[in-house]
């Protein structure tokens, strides 16, 4: 089934969020009551379901259980939570001290989940601990790095970069969109659930008026469900491309435009329309596999600049850390031993 241009979501994320109510004894057919679609969504693994409609599910799921989380921990998130946290977290001076402040909160309000902020050097890690020795499930993890993520991006007033998100928990079978989302480094069965991304922005002003606050809860969730890729667009189409070749074999602009049957200011017009550039395309997927390759320690810093198309390591660390604001080797030490 072709992507639509307006963004979807795989139907699995509809089965993913029903699951805990539905455990609790929940009808799949209240709970789906007034809907587009109906419970045969969920026997459909191709099936996809356009964004907008999705958030409208999230919204009335929510109001109808009275759960923000899903029923997802013993407490439940009353509706609202999510609008107070934001509220405080907005009259804190910079984007640290309100992602602290919404920490703060969403340790009172679930019974089991505490997250806090760590940072060393250039790197901060929101590190969440749970009380039970169990794991969670994938979509528990990924709604509550939605919420501090979503908000954090929302606080700074850009998208921020995940270096990576680590669950407790095992991969589940579907997890393309969550790489969408989220990030590409994605890593299962650690010690501990977390995301780490430059530190950079935690000193970030906070720039937010009561008209912002009120526009960007009014959006919600459909503004903190990052928008989704085309996979029939240009970009992807190039980005799966570099993806299944080698870097060092990357074709310029010229080849590039020819393989595609267009000419190379074609080519460049039509990235500029989706907010793209070759360059920064290139960028973007050797940043996607230079993370990949620094969770694993059998890779050597050499072996990965060579990999990546440097001439040498120093060329590769000036990149990593334009890339991501960090240095390769705290990026990785810090990784590895969290993991430990």
């Amino acid at each position: 089934m072709l992507v639509q241009r307006s963004g979807t979501v795989s139907a699995v994320m509809v089965a993913e969020a029903l699951y805990a109510p539905l455990q609790q004894g929940w009808k799949v057919d209240d709970l789906l009551d007034g809907m587009p679609f109906d419970a045969q969504i969920m026997q459909a693994d191709a099936a996809r379901v356009p964004v907008k409609q999705y958030a409208r599910f999230w919204r009335r799921l929510r109001r109808t259980i009275q759960d923000e989380f899903f029923l997802m921990d013993e407490r439940a998130m009353r509706p609202g939570s999510f609008a107070f946290m934001c509220t405080m977290a907005a009259q804190q001076p910079t984007v640290g001290q309100g992602l602290e402040v919404a920490l703060q909160f969403l340790s009172l309000v679930f019974a089991d989940k505490r997250a806090v902020l760590r940072v060393e050097e250039s790197m901060a890690a929101v590190v969440l601990r749970e009380e039970s020795a169990q794991p969670s499930r994938a979509f528990t993890y990924f709604t509550f790095w939605m919420y501090v993520h979503g908000l954090t991006c929302w606080l700074a007033n850009q998208r921020i970069a995940l270096l990576s998100v680590d669950s407790r928990g095992p991969a589940p079978e579907f997890i393309d969109d969550y790489r969408v989302m989220f990030s590409e480094n994605l890593r299962f069965d650690c010690l501990q659930s977390q995301i780490l991304f430059s530190a950079d922005i935690l000193s970030a002003p906070i720039k937010r008026t009561p008209q912002d606050l009120e526009r960007f809860l009014r959006q919600a969730p459909n503004n903190i469900i990052v928008k989704y890729r085309d996979e029939q667009s240009l970009t992807s189409q190039i980005r799966r491309k570099l993806l299944h070749s080698d870097p060092k074999c990357w074709p310029d602009a010229v080849y590039l435009a020819a393989d595609l049957y267009m000419s190379v200011s074609t080519l460049q017009r039509r990235l500029n329309e989706e907010g793209q550039s070759y360059q920064r395309l290139k960028d973007a997927v050797r940043s996607s596999l230079a993370v990949k390759w620094l969770a694993d320690e059998h890779y050597t810093f050499v072996d990965i600049a060579s990999a990546l198309g440097f001439a040498d390591v120093s060329t590769f660390y000036k990149a990593f850390r334009k890339w991501t604001g960090t240095q390769p080797s705290h990026y990785r030490s810090m990784l590895l031993n969290k993991n430990k």
